[in-house]
């Protein structure tokens, strides 16, 4: 059944009408409204938002595209519900794109793409609010894509975006709806390890900003288990996995173990 929209009076102005129904369904997913696995019904988002059908079905293109929903053939638009080992591949192959990526990236990055990569993070730190959430992610995941980009390899990027559509981020952001005490903090961290990011690639070192990658991706692993209950051996066989395959990457935090089945 689908609850009450986020925001459900909202003015649509200023942007795109598409993109202003986008953002109103953004943040009802991150806020909770519309759980895991909730169908995303064009003529109720239609009826309340007060427009055609034609933005709306946009707006839900859109929303699959920023990995929050899925299309079913015959059935309609969905909230995305991964599964824990879908989940797990994500987060594996998160470590082993970012890593080679962030090396990459501290070799080719332009002066250009550095001063839109240093706009983000400062963006990000002024995000502290409750109602900044959607727009915390939308600048973060700016961001990643952002370094992946830089690494000059289309091939890689392209993989990468794919990989991001069954990470759920948004899953990790919708629970600091729940616990909003958590909130400033939580967004604190996550500003200081993006800054640490660009740090390393500005100053050229692609060891230190793959390390500075690596443990950024750990962190959102550990909140995979506090948050999400992913289970922890899980998370260290995968990235036990990505040592073994990579040995000169230093995979902080965790001792390798066997996944359990």
């Amino acid at each position: 059944m689908i609850r009450t929209m986020y925001q459900p009076d909202a003015t649509l102005k200023r942007k795109p009408l598409k993109e202003e129904v986008f953002d109103v369904l953004h943040g009802s997913v991150l806020s909770g409204q519309y759980a895991a696995g909730a169908w995303l019904r064009q003529e109720e988002i239609s009826r309340r938002l007060g427009v055609s059908m034609t933005p709306v079905r946009e707006a839900l293109d859109l929303l699959v595209s920023s990995g929050l929903a899925e299309r079913v053939a015959y059935r309609g638009v969905r909230v995305l519900r991964p599964s824990s080992p879908d989940i797990l591949d994500s987060y594996e192959m998160r470590l082993l794109l970012e890593g080679a990526a962030a090396w990459a990236a501290a070799i080719n990055i332009s002066p250009t793409e550095l001063d839109s990569l240093r706009g983000l993070v400062d963006e990000s730190g002024s995000l502290l609010r409750l109602e900044d959430l959607p727009r915390g992610r939308e600048v973060s995941r700016a961001l990643h894509n952002a370094i992946v980009e830089a690494s000059g390899n289309p091939l890689l990027h392209r993989i990468y975006l794919d990989v991001l559509k069954t990470f759920p981020d948004w899953m990790l952001y919708a629970h600091l709806y729940r616990r909003p005490e958590m909130l400033e903090d939580s967004m604190k961290i996550e500003h200081r390890e993006h800054g640490l990011i660009v740090e390393a690639l500005a100053a050229g070192d692609p060891a230190v900003a793959l390390q500075r990658s690596l443990e950024h991706i750990v962190q959102r692993g550990r909140e995979l288990e506090t948050y999400l209950g992913i289970s922890r051996k899980a998370l260290e066989s995968r990235e036990a996995r990505i040592r073994h395959l990579l040995p000169s990457l230093q995979v902080p935090d965790g001792n390798p173990q066997k996944e359990p089945s």
